[in-house]
């Protein structure tokens, strides 16, 4: 039995070509490495674009480190052990997406070990995936999120995201139609909110936006108004999507129990890794609902291509690792005419630049 010998966790942040907001500037990327007692090491990392990032890393140094040291290096074994024994700090949240660093390194490790990237690890079903453009880009002039849709079209992607949520309905219905009439009717158009509007206001703008033939009506309510859903639900002409601020199995497995969510949308960090991840996608594929991972394309791209119901990977413009400044090494997957490819030949093939463990601003440029 291979066991950890070491944890180690620094951080680091990068800086977002396009800022999400005027306070929201940068993601935060606290990088775990561990090594075994066989002399393996792997790295992963923990992430939050905007809240927390001390948080994490703490959790991760003062709590679950100390627990995972000793311990056996199967991620899988490990993953059920360690929230259990931190549990009484909370279920998801601070406690889930520390989890994820330590089990993200592990399954690096795991793959390295086999001398296999993850994809391979897990059983590549297919070389390449669909991935769709999207962009934080409430704040965008309509002329701008004009103009970043039809790049994106252009770069081959067949689907788009934008945000909507403005101050009363009509401008956001004027925005979505620029857009369509943009990108055409051949190209996807998904909606998301943010979990900015009421019941009632999700309940007009569903029936509003379904004009624009739109795709999925993402986090229309505030994600843990399950009762709020199930009613939105059975008004919507659109599919709601739901999930990148769910944070563990349970959540995901009552959501798709109730019939609510017709897209889960599971970000891989908050719900505590890659071993939650695997079982989130094994309720959806068992309930037939559509599996499309929120963010971090560096994670989801390597599990789609090994999981073919997994129908898309989310490339927010300007957001990938490589994009924020945070890697030394190559970057390990690459986007091109809107298809998601592995590149890396080991495990996770993340290689971040440098940082240290203790100043808030570690990696700041």
């Amino acid at each position: 039995m291979t066991r950890i010998q070491s944890v180690s966790v620094r951080r680091l942040r990068g800086v977002l070509s396009r800022p999400w907001a005027a306070d929201v500037t940068g993601n935060h990327i606290i990088v775990v490495e561990v090594e075994l007692d066989d002399g393996t090491r792997g790295t992963g990392f923990s992430w939050t674009p905007h809240v927390g990032a001390s948080a994490v890393a703490g959790f991760l140094r003062d709590e679950l480190a100390p627990r995972a040291v000793g311990c056996d290096a199967d991620p899988e074994a490990l993953w059920l052990e360690l929230w259990e024994s931190v549990h009484e700090a909370g279920g998801g949240g601070i406690t889930s997406i520390a989890l994820a660093g330590i089990d993200t390194a592990l399954w690096d490790a795991r793959a390295r070990s086999a001398g296999q990237p993850l994809a391979d690890l897990l059983g590549r079903a297919r070389d390449s995936v669909p991935a769709y453009g999207s962009g934080i880009n409430l704040h965008y002039s309509v002329e701008d999120l004009v103009a970043q849709c039809v790049r994106f079209v252009d770069a081959g992607n067949r689907a788009v995201k934008v945000k909507v949520g403005r101050p009363n309905l009509a401008e956001d219905l004027s925005r979505v139609a620029a857009v369509r009439d943009a990108v055409g009717s051949e190209v996807a158009l998904r909606v998301d909110a943010n979990q900015r509007w009421n019941l009632e206001e999700a309940i007009a703008a569903s029936h509003a936006l379904a004009d624009y033939d739109v795709d999925w009506l993402e986090e229309p309510l505030r994600a843990d108004d399950q009762l709020g859903h199930r009613t939105l639900a059975a008004h919507s002409p659109i599919p709601l999507a739901i999930g990148e601020n769910l944070h563990t199995v349970h959540r995901f497995a009552e959501v798709i129990a109730a019939g609510t969510v017709a897209v889960v949308q599971p970000n891989i960090v908050r719900v505590g890794g890659i071993t939650p991840f695997l079982q989130i996608a094994s309720h959806a594929v068992d309930a037939g609902v559509r599996l499309a991972p929120h963010l971090l394309p560096e994670l989801s791209a390597p599990l789609a291509l090994a999981l073919p119901h997994v129908e898309c990977v989310e490339a927010v413009e300007g957001a990938s690792f490589a994009e924020l400044g945070v890697l030394a090494g190559p970057n390990p997957i690459e986007i091109d005419s809107g298809r998601a490819r592995v590149v890396a030949e080991l495990g996770l093939g993340l290689i971040f630049r440098g940082g240290t463990a203790a100043d808030p601003q570690d990696g700041a440029s």
